[in-house]
């Protein structure tokens, strides 16, 4: 669930608007429900290898449930983050969305979403 939190804040951050948005406007306007953002999350982690991000490696999600789908890349490392490059297919929608987020590893090892 504290990845989802990130995530969706993270989402925010990167939205062109610069008013801050309730996390269920954000779920509402990229049509995405939060079962989906769990799989992004997972995907995400899915592209640290023996503790570290590589470079290029892209990962999938499916939701059968929403048929929303979507991609996450590890574009760069910075320290102990990974950039992260995602596109999203929501359910009936007819272009992707694109959002750049950040991986990074904490000082308990674990990695969070984070802006």
């Amino acid at each position: 669930m504290r990845l989802v939190v990130a995530f969706l804040l993270a989402v925010g951050l990167f939205g062109a608007s610069a008013e801050a948005k309730p996390l269920s406007r954000i779920i509402a306007e990229l049509g995405l429900e939060p079962e989906d953002f769990q799989l992004m999350g997972a995907a995400s982690r899915q592209l640290i290898v023996d503790g570290k991000p590589v470079v290029g490696r892209e990962s999938g999600w499916e939701n059968a449930t929403t048929d929303s789908q979507g991609t996450v890349r590890v574009d760069a490392v910075q320290g102990d983050c990974a950039v992260l490059h995602h596109v999203i297919r929501p359910k009936g929608a007819q272009d992707p969305r694109v959002i750049g987020t950040r991986l990074c590893k904490g000082a308990d090892g674990a990695w969070t979403l984070t802006p």
